[in-house]
């Protein structure tokens, strides 16, 4: 991927998006924070350097101050120096086993989204098929919940007529 490519790509990604459409919560989102700050960041710096001059115009200063001696030795001090390099190794390290961490965190969060995906499409799948209640005998009731017909037997015998919690939720319809 060239440079101009990666930094189109970069200019296209709607962070928002991608936590609202992928259902990230958590260590995921806060992580996916901390990572675009520190890329806002890089950015800014690494534009403010590349606009800031690389060049001393040592003529100028040899013109304008009248210690010469003293720019020959800048300018001398400035043609010998030699940048350090940095063994950036263990900050890739530390960078790569934060991207290992963040793919496996997505590909737990895509696992939980496709399980839950598949138990809605379930539950989508058996209350198309269902049949209107109005359609439903007793029968069918006590095929779907064995545990119902108990506990009204049981209540028959001791001869309890009202389910609990009933007239609360749905009123009473006693006229008197």
């Amino acid at each position: 991927m060239s440079v101009a490519a990666a930094r189109s790509s970069a200019v296209k990604v709607d962070w928002g998006k991608i936590v609202s459409s992928l259902g990230l919560t958590g260590a995921t989102v806060s992580s996916l924070q901390a990572f675009r700050k520190r890329h806002e960041e890089a950015k800014k710096n690494a534009y403010e350097l590349q606009n800031q001059p690389t060049t001393v115009d040592f003529a100028h200063y040899r013109k304008v101050l009248k210690n010469q001696k003293v720019v020959d030795e800048i300018e001398q001090h400035f043609k010998s120096f030699k940048p350090v390099t940095y063994d950036v190794s263990k900050q890739l390290k530390t960078i790569d086993a934060f991207e290992a961490k963040a793919i496996e965190d997505a590909k737990a969060t895509e696992g939980k989204v496709n399980q839950e995906i598949g138990d809605l499409q379930k539950t989508l799948e058996n209350i198309e098929s269902a049949r209107p209640f109005d359609q439903l005998s007793v029968d069918d009731v006590f095929k779907a919940r064995p545990d119902l017909e108990k506990k009204i037997e049981e209540m028959v015998k001791k001869g309890r007529w009202s389910v609990p919690g009933y007239n609360e939720k749905f009123g009473s319809v006693v006229l008197m």
